[in-house]
């Protein structure tokens, strides 16, 4: 299975939004434990999450769930209910070490595929051994925590160092690209664009939303224009029709190149 484009969030404690979430089309949905549902709403998320996720057992893959970090009181009752529905996929917010990515798979099922959200400079310090980490399947870059951690001024640029970091390190483990973070702003589409489009600059090939109408933005964004898929069709009749490497519009063709229009092709597709 591809890994998904956009992951849409729903408060755990919104069962009546459950379904509609995974009619937006989204890539994935995230059902969350964490920052949407306050400490005395936790065990109610939990039981709607219980009730609901057995009627879409088919969409199974579809569905993770945010639970609480490691270091909360109620990140072990998150760990069993995961465990009793034998869901496997798991987004830990905190992540700073492996030995909570450790307490994360030896927690639920063996299978386990973990989303670790990196947010804090602790995390972006140890990405790499966490990245490394196993049943770890994508890094998450949690933008606006990261921002809070270092008081950043808000200005994107401070947001490159640790976008490379985990950019990198996710390509050294062999994982899937990494998924940008949040844009709050439900209306500004052309933020959100500009966000991924940041984002998409260091390799990442995936977006949280919060907001269903995020979704087919992100999607939108992530498609190569036209003019990309044009480029790289006449790119790849040109390397079919040479021996080696050869000439386009004055350019030279060799590996790399071919390799890129064979990617943007497989973007224009999903």
């Amino acid at each position: 299975m591809k890994a998904p484009i956009s992951y849409l969030f729903v408060p755990g404690n919104r069962p009546e939004r459950f379904d509609k979430a995974l009619d937006t089309g989204a890539g994935a949905i995230v059902l969350d434990l964490e920052d949407a549902v306050q400490p005395a709403d936790k065990a109610a998320a939990r039981d709607a999450i219980a009730n609901w996720a057995p009627t879409r057992a088919a969409e199974a893959g579809r569905i993770v769930v945010r639970i609480n970090d490691a270091l909360s009181p109620w990140f072990d009752a998150d760990l069993a209910l995961l465990r009793d529905l034998g869901l496997t996929q798991v987004m830990l917010p905190k992540a700073e070490w492996r030995e909570q990515i450790d307490l994360v798979r030896n927690g639920v099922v063996a299978e386990a595929r973990i989303l670790p959200l990196v947010e804090t400079a602790r995390g972006v310090c140890n990405v790499d051994e966490i990245a490394a980490s196993g049943g770890v399947q994508r890094l998450v870059f949690g933008t606006l925590d990261y921002g809070v951690d270092l008081d950043l001024s808000g200005d994107p640029l401070g947001l490159i160092y640790a976008a490379s970091r985990i950019a990198i390190a996710s390509r050294c483990a062999d994982l899937a690209s990494p998924v940008a973070g949040v844009t709050p702003g439900l209306d500004d589409e052309a933020q959100l664009r500009a966000d991924f489009a940041f984002a998409r600059a260091f390799g990442f090939g995936a977006k949280l939303c919060i907001h269903p109408k995020q979704v087919a933005a992100v999607h939108a964004a992530f498609r190569p224009a036209a003019e990309e898929v044009a480029w790289a069709r006449r790119v790849l009749a040109a390397a079919a029709a040479a021996e080696g490497a050869t000439q386009l519009d004055g350019r030279m063709i060799d590996r790399p190149v071919v390799l890129k229009a064979q990617a943007v092709l497989e973007r224009s597709s999903l």
